[in-house]
């Protein structure tokens, strides 16, 4: 075996890093009974690194596409010109030429095809395809050494260095082998997906098919006709006019030629054939064990694979296998957290399902997915649920219709039981029973009753956790679990979230059906009491007051202090420790500490995605909050947090009073009875909306604290690099480990990996077990021409320049800016605080944005596809959020 040429016969995927991504499906297609691939063989990375990484003048070249930028287009195409006319002019090695020529003569006096493999190439993380060149047609030993060079050279086209710049690879980490192969030339060519690659459904072959090279469809030269096939059934086609094609040379490489006058209207392959390639990319999938995007040929009646890859942008489908059909909803959009979780993520929230009793959601790219089938195939509880949905996203809801429209998929929907769970513990009956109780007698003392069960509880967790250590841990969080459980789903404390919300959909209905005021409920529910989301953001506004009376402090704070905003906690807590040490000896430093502790204690649980319990607190690093505290000081007076607050209760209480004498006045007294006693129902209970999860993040706060004391001794004792590399076990794992301490370190870098591949993934909000996804629509609606479609969720309307933040880390945002984002959760209200609308793409009328939004007076639309990308930042924006639309201005 030669260490610079190996056969197709020789390779398999475990010589990906000899032969790049290309090379080595190219050897394992060759191994696969009835799949047929033209002979050849792969010139090596070896080869690569020895004539082209040990040139020290290639060297110094790559070295100075170090500090090039992706959009700097001249820069990178003198850089790359250079590079490439250095390494086609490199002398090959004797013995390396000898072994190519070698490996050509046994392929016979034949035309090859001469094709780049990255070692970054069609993986199943990323497919980096068409970044390197192909040459076709290449005849003789002296022409293949040649365009070997040339292949080498395309590892630095300007676009394959733009690329790797902007995905973050190295340059030196992605090495380039040569496929050599012998040339088939087809009287048809194209490609065939195994998953339609518009649905993404698993059950639906896709092949698009033109005359002569397939080269001609990838160029764009011709337009493909196009063949959808699903179990052995042409389900759809499209033929297209074919003018052109292209074919080999006689004198090598290829042409144009036209295609004649009978063929160009005539379907390419015949109905059999697009059936028998249908076989053959199920065969090649089954092998690969996922969905493959397949180059093919059709020379003398045979079909010829040319290349296979995996199809790197399908979302992952939810595990079933019971065979019957399945309708999955994304839990993230619910609960306005997309984000990818981490393992350690993913078993601990897990936990919450254990202990209720109910089946396990889905996880599919590392993020819950709810299986929904039961509740479609009930014909009682599907009114509930797509109702239930259009509170929390309307496209979800719409999504869901849609599959209900399709009658042939319901009939194989799944059946089983409907869960209850939602309703509280033991079933609807005792919620019920509580939310009649609580309607009845609209007692204020109920939800301050409830906060301070919780509070007590948690005081007791605080003092009882400090003490364990090793699996004394794990054993106590499990079984305190069932004590979190009891408080988030007792049903009084559901009832009590319920009954806000519904008081709120009564207002708004009643209002506007009475006297055609629309959202009615936002000007009520303004200042509402204890709303512990709405309170996080003004309470800082009381921290920005302690700080701006100390120069020294505000100068820390706007300079050294916030470098390492949003990074981890590290090793024992570092960020935290350095933030306040960095305080002490200032004047004003050990006020301004006591102030952010106190702000910490209530509410440091908290984090951008938060639900993960992987996410770095702000009492882990409350470096976290410093943008914002600077940000409240530029923005706002001293004593903001009252004005506002005293502000909205005014507010609500003059929206309560002209809304009833419009009642009394128009409709009637008894009418305006009923909507006072509503309206007092939301001022006394909507606030409690938001305080279950914040009950579940007080516990999390306390169980990461001794999950990562415990991450820091296994640091200690050489079992891992890092605490954070616990992310990447399952809660079980963790504490195998720390009772075992061993551990096979491969297993966190691999998920490291898998991890930030599914992080890149964008979830969708509906998914069924074919893959398919399916996508809500809005109703066109009055809107204006141009206007981005969204839901309303706080009325108003208002202009401004939109401040498009991805995270909160990254956030500066200036008073009169307009907040666009993909979601928020309760940790974005302290941004809220500092602007006059928001946007958002996840959520919808009852989510913890909307609810703030509507607590802080802020006109909002949700639900509104793509924003961050189809808005630009410091554009200027309206935002309708009465009507639920966002008009581009600028």
């Amino acid at each position: 075996m030669s260490a610079y040429v190996l056969g197709f016969h020789e390779i398999d995927k475990t010589l990906l890093p000899q032969v790049g991504g290309k090379g080595a499906n190219l050897g394992e297609l060759s191994g696969i009974d009835g799949v047929r691939v033209p002979d050849g063989f792969c010139v090596t990375t070896a080869a690569y690194r020895a004539i082209v990484e040990e040139d020290p003048t290639v060297s110094a070249l790559i070295d100075g596409l170090a500090g090039l930028r992706a959009d700097d287009r001249p820069a990178i195409a003198a850089a790359c010109a250079r590079l490439r006319a250095t390494i086609e002019a490199l002398a090959v090695p004797a013995e390396i030429e000898r072994d190519i020529v070698t490996h050509l003569a046994e392929l016979g006096d034949v035309p090859c095809a001469v094709r780049s493999s990255a070692t970054a190439e069609d993986l199943p993380s990323s497919s980096f395809a068409g970044q390197q060149d192909t040459y076709l047609n290449v005849r003789g030993p002296e022409s293949v050494v040649h365009n070997v060079r040339r292949c080498w050279a395309s590892l630095f086209t300007d676009r394959a260095v733009a690329y790797r710049i902007r995905s973050g690879f190295d340059h030196r980490a992605v090495q380039v082998s040569v496929v050599v192969q012998r040339m088939v030339f087809p009287e048809a060519a194209g490609i065939m997906f195994t998953a339609d690659p518009v649905t993404s459904n698993r059950t639906v072959v896709s092949i698009d098919a033109g005359y002569g090279l397939g080269e001609a469809l990838v160029s764009g030269l011709v337009n493909a006709d196009t063949y959808r096939v699903k179990a052995g059934q042409i389900i759809d086609k499209v033929v297209s006019v074919q003018t052109m094609e292209l074919r080999a040379s006689a004198d090598g490489g290829t042409e144009e030629r036209p295609v004649e006058a009978a063929r160009q209207n005539a379907q390419t392959l015949a109905d059999e054939q697009i059936l028998q390639l249908e076989t053959l990319g199920r065969r090649i999938e089954a092998h690969f064990g996922r969905p493959q995007d397949i180059e093919w040929g059709l020379s003398d009646g045979v079909f010829h694979v040319l290349q296979s890859r995996p199809i790197t942008t399908l979302y992952p489908v939810p595990a079933s296998d019971d065979g019957k059909n399945h309708v999955y909803i994304s839990y993230g959009h619910r609960q306005m957290m997309t984000d990818a979780f981490t393992p350690l993520g993913l078993s601990f929230f897990l936990l919450l399902d254990e202990w209720l009793g109910r089946p396990k959601m889905a996880v599919a790219g590392n993020r819950f997915y709810k299986d929904m089938s039961n509740e479609l195939s009930s014909t009682w509880a599907r009114p509930v649920t797509i109702k239930s949905l259009g509170q929390v996203d309307v496209l979800m809801a719409n999504a869901l219709r849609t599959v209900l429209s399709r009658k042939d998929f319901v009939k194989g929907l799944a059946h089983g039981k409907t869960s209850v769970m939602s309703f509280g513990k033991g079933g609807p009956l005792p919620m019920a029973r509580q939310y009649l109780k609580l309607s009845r007698e609209d007692d204020p003392r109920v939800v301050p009753e409830l906060i301070e069960q919780n509070e007590e509880s948690v005081a007791r967790l605080r003092e009882a956790i400090a003490g364990k250590s090793g699996d004394d841990v794990f054993a106590f969080i499990i079984e305190d679990h069932r004590e979190l459980t009891d408080i988030m789903f007792e049903p009084r404390s559901v009832a009590s979230a319920f009954l806000g919300i519904q008081s709120v959909n009564w207002v708004n209905k009643h209002m506007n059906a009475w006297l055609g005021v629309k959202n009615a409920a936002d000007a009520v529910g303004q200042s509402a009491d204890h709303n512990v989301v709405a309170a996080m953001g003004l309470d800082l506004l009381d921290v920005a007051d302690v700080v701006r009376q100390y120069p020294a402090v505000l100068d820390y704070l706007g300079g050294g202090a916030d470098e390492g905003g949003g990074r981890g906690a590290g090793e024992g807590g570092s960020e935290r420790d350095m933030f306040f040490t960095g305080l002490s000896g200032l004047d004003g430093g050990d006020v301004v500490r006591q102030a952010i502790e106190e702000y910490l204690h209530k509410y440091g649980m908290h984090c951008q995605g938060d639900i993960d319990i992987t996410r770095t607190r702000w009492s882990e690093d409350p470096t976290l909050l410093v943008p914002l505290i600077l940000g409240n000081i530029k923005n706002f007076p001293p004593g903001e947090r009252e004005r506002r607050v005293e502000q909205g209760r005014a507010d609500a209480e003059r929206s309560m009073n002209d809304l009833l004498d419009q009642l009394r006045s128009k409709v009637g007294g008894r009418k305006a009875k009923k909507a006072a006693r509503q309206m007092s129902l939301v001022r006394h209970f909507i606030g409690y909306r938001e305080y279950s999860k914040h009950a579940c993040l007080q516990r999390y706060g306390l169980y990461k604290q001794a999950l990562m004391g415990e991450a820091r001794k296994l640091v200690a004792q050489g079992v891992i690099k890092e605490p954070e590399d616990v992310y990447f076990l399952s809660l079980e794992e963790f504490r195998q480990v720390v009772n075992s301490g061993r551990l096979d370190y491969a297993v966190i870098t691999e998920r490291r990996e898998a991890h930030e591949t599914y992080q890149k993934l964008t979830p969708p909000r509906v998914i069924t077990s074919e893959g398919e996804v399916i996508n809500g629509e809005y109703d066109a609606g009055d809107r204006p021409e141009g206007a981005l479609a969204g839901i309303p969720v706080s009325s108003g309307v208002v202009e401004g320049r939109a401040r498009v933040v991805l995270s909160m880390e990254d956030a500066e945002v200036e008073e009169g800016d307009i907040l666009v984002t993909v979601f928020t959760d309760p940790s974005w209200s302290a941004l809220f605080v500092s602007v006059k609308g928001v946007v958002m793409e996840v959520g919808g009328v009852m989510t913890h944005g909307a609810v703030v939004a509507r607590e802080y007076g802020l006109p909002s639309v949700v639900g509104v596809e793509g924003a961050t990308q189809r808005i630009k930042d410091g554009q200027l924006i309206r935002v309708n959020g009465s009507e639920g639309y966002v008009e581009l201005l600028s």
